[in-house]
């Protein structure tokens, strides 16, 4: 897992990460995932339109990266834009729980095992945006991450059935980190947003409110914890009664549902364990399938991250948690 910091404006921050990229020898003009066609460059450039309504500076980072890499913006924005939308690559599992002593955020990224030397950990610090620590198996776009107010979010992508211009899975993640202190925040900001894929957001603050949204381009749907509850769970698939219409069965989805089964069951069954050490337990596979891939398959749990928000704390493992221990990550403190 590669370690990034990133800090000035948008645009700075992308030139001085474009250049470093470009000095080690890596031009930004493919995806090892998908191909670039003439289909996602027309779709990326609808996109443009929505990122320059709704999230501008991402626009300007992108630029950054395109001119210190060497490479066309339109490339960037056809490589990041298409992401989530077209294939059905990325499996993860969120689940997040309250109580009086404990609010936690945890989630595996389940990905390709050919890949996982690519993946970053970042630490952005912008001018004009919230500070986050987040994790990405690209670039730019995040796939989880807290800020420095508290608020935790992370994704898991579902079977795009539909898609239409707006931000993708991975883009509304840091749209949210860079611009929301809390979860009724970041609710109310993606009900304002154009949604280009489908996905569920797991979203957590320091006040002890979570939830996830199921959404896609045209539905959204937020799902609290159940009466006398105090967590949430999701994994690959909607599992709401209106976004049930939009899940694939014919997909293999990595045992997505058996994921979702597993937290829930541990979260359910567990009540007085609700603790940090409990939720990386969760996590390593000791309550059931969730991270015991066949790597021979090139599938494999990637990372694990564990936000402690009563705490402050954030624990992340690079690799396998069934197979290496949890890590404090001490880099950013968090001083809400």
């Amino acid at each position: 897992m590669y370690h990034v910091r990133c800090s000035g404006t948008h645009y700075e921050a992308g030139y001085r990460w474009g250049c470093l990229v470009r000095k080690n020898g890596k031009k930004l003009d493919s995806c090892p995932t998908f191909a670039l066609t003439e289909e996602t460059y027309a779709f990326a450039k609808e996109c443009v339109t929505e990122y320059e309504t709704h999230f501008p500076e991402v626009l300007d980072e992108i630029k950054g990266i395109a001119e210190g890499n060497g490479v066309p913006v339109e490339t960037l924005q056809a490589l990041l834009f298409s992401m989530y939308c077209f294939s059905f690559d990325n499996k993860c599992t969120c689940f997040a729980f309250r109580t009086p002593d404990e609010i936690v955020f945890a989630r595996n990224s389940d990905f390709l095992v050919s890949l996982e030397k690519l993946y970053m950990n970042c630490l952005y610090r912008l001018e004009g945006a919230f500070a986050f620590n987040g994790n990405t198996t690209a670039f730019v776009q995040m796939e989880d991450g807290v800020n420095e107010h508290g608020l935790a979010v992370g994704l898991t992508f579902v079977y795009p059935h539909v898609r239409k211009p707006g931000l993708n899975s991975g883009m509304l993640v840091r749209c949210l980190l860079e611009k929301c202190r809390t979860t009724a925040q970041a609710i109310n900001l993606l009900h304002s947003l154009p949604i280009a894929s489908a996905q569920t957001l797991t979203i957590a603050d320091k006040s002890g409110e979570i939830a996830v949204v199921e959404c896609n381009p045209v539905a959204i749907e937020v799902i609290r914890p159940r009466e006398g509850e105090g967590f949430v769970a999701t994994a690959n698939n909607f599992n709401s009664a209106p976004m049930y219409p939009f899940r694939n069965p014919d997909i293999d989805d990595w045992r997505s549902d058996e994921r979702y089964q597993t937290a829930r069951n541990a979260l359910e069954q567990n009540r007085e364990s609700y603790t940090v050490p409990f939720a990386q337990d969760i996590l390593a596979g000791k309550y059931g399938f969730m991270c015991q891939y066949d790597r021979k398959k090139n599938a494999d749990t990637v990372w694990s991250v564990v936000y402690d928000l009563k705490r402050k704390q954030i624990w992340r493992v690079e690799g396998n948690p069934a197979r290496k221990p949890f890590e404090e990550d001490k880099r950013m403190k968090l001083e809400y």
